[in-house]
């Protein structure tokens, strides 16, 4: 899967780009360069959509599904969602939302962000700490230009991203493409963490605590990106907040 977002709709943390892209053979390209590089990857059964310039969503439907390793995309209510992996819980999930049973994880999702959004008493860490199971996904709210993300801390599902030529961010679990888009400005979407564009990025195991960006190098020592690690010592100074208003942004 392939999402692309201008970089008026996403605020990715600032060590995500490395100023050696624009100083190696190697440059960034435009997002409609990585999206063809990614089409030409996956030339059979590809679906994409644009939303003008400020995003881009593509999906490749796996050759042999199985529950392992699931590739869903769903759509309701202008809230799009890119789905990986499976929720062990899901069933659980479905009857606490008001669900039917049928519902799959993408459609989850949704309704979970739609929720939260709209009328939410919990904030998301918690929602996103309850599923069950190896799992990443990609919500994104064309009505309010939202971009909501996260990646299940067991490591079973690998999600990678990147800044683009014109500082869009870039998230795929093709690694290649990413090297290819993004040049030295990109790393491993961390695992246990969820970004939002307007809250950016938290740890959902760990929401009271800082995040610390460490320098990531390639086989050459030139710095790429960083990894982004929960710092166990210093906790965020803030009261909790409540209420629908808030939740997106804890």
């Amino acid at each position: 899967m392939l999402a692309i977002f201008h970089k008026a709709f996403a605020n990715p943390p600032e060590e995500l780009n490395s100023p050696a892209s624009h100083k190696s053979s190697k440059k960034p390209k435009l997002p409609e360069e990585t999206l063809n590089e990614f089409l030409s990857h996956h030339p059979q059964n590809t679906f994409s959509m644009s939303f003008g310039n400020a995003a881009v969503l593509a999906y490749v439907p796996p050759q042999s599904p199985s529950l392992g390793n699931q590739r869903l995309f769903c759509g309701c209510d202008d809230i799009y969602c890119l789905f990986l992996g499976s929720l062990n819980n899901l069933y659980m999930l479905n009857r606490q939302y008001g669900l039917s049973k049928g519902s799959n994880e993408a459609m989850f999702v949704i309704e979970a962000y739609r929720t939260l959004r709209d009328r939410g008493p919990y904030p998301a860490d918690q929602v996103v700490k309850d599923l069950e199971g190896s799992f990443a996904f990609v919500i994104y709210d064309s009505k309010a230009g939202t971009v909501f993300s996260a990646l299940g801390s067991d490591g079973g599902v690998k999600l990678y991203w990147g800044i683009a030529a014109d500082g869009s961010v870039v998230i795929s679990d093709d690694l290649e493409v990413i090297k290819e888009g993004c040049a030295k400005s990109f790393a491993p979407f961390p695992p246990g963490f969820m970004f939002h564009s307007e809250g950016g990025l938290m740890s959902f195991e760990h929401p009271m605590n800082k995040i610390r960006a460490m320098p990531r190098t390639d086989s050459e020592g030139v710095i790429c990106g960083a990894n982004f690690k929960v710092d166990v010592y210093t906790r965020v100074n803030s009261i909790p907040r409540v209420g629908s208003e808030t939740n997106w942004t804890l």
